[in-house]
């Protein structure tokens, strides 16, 4: 019975990898950091693999997961150590000017890890909002302010005029 709940946790987590290590990337901003995140969730999930499985949505539960490990991560003092000034260099992405890139993701690290998860999930996974209050754990309406408020803060940190009628 071990090998085939083994079989089955390994058959489907493997295509599903990198999708949730370029969430992880997504929220913490560092692809080694995403790395331990994914790390941490799928071996939570593992241990209880026999109960998790019965799930009634899978994908969503073990996205939650890897949120919950990402603002987990985010509490411990040892996450807020920083041993460099400026990070190391790393190849582009296409698609976005590097620059770019950099500026965004280093004031998008400075929000609570919270508006992070709240705003990454809304605008890079395209969630809706009811889907991001489940995944978080809050209600659709703090999702809401939540982007309100980090959206604002963005805008602050970057130099961008806030849009006319609000981020809601």
């Amino acid at each position: 019975m071990r090998d085939e709940l083994e079989r089955e946790y390994v058959e489907y987590f493997q295509p599903r990898l990198p999708q949730l290590h370029r969430l992880a990337v997504m929220l913490c901003g560092d692809a080694d950091r995403a790395d331990d995140i994914v790390q941490a969730a799928v071996t939570t999930l593992y241990a209880r693999w026999r109960q998790v499985r019965q799930v009634g949505n899978l994908d969503a539960y073990v996205r939650r997961s890897v949120v919950n490990a990402f603002l987990s991560e985010r509490r411990r003092p040892w996450s807020r150590v920083v041993l460099t000034e400026t990070p190391p260099d790393r190849p582009a992405v296409t698609g976005q000017p590097a620059d770019e890139q950099l500026v965004v993701r280093a004031a998008l690290r400075k929000l609570p890890p919270k508006q992070q998860a709240v705003l990454v999930l809304r605008f890079l996974c395209d969630l809706p909002v009811e889907q991001v209050a489940e995944l978080v754990g809050c209600s659709a309406g703090t999702v809401k302010s939540q982007t309100s408020d980090g959206l604002a803060k963005l805008r602050k940190q970057l130099g961008v005029l806030a849009p006319a009628g609000g981020a809601r």
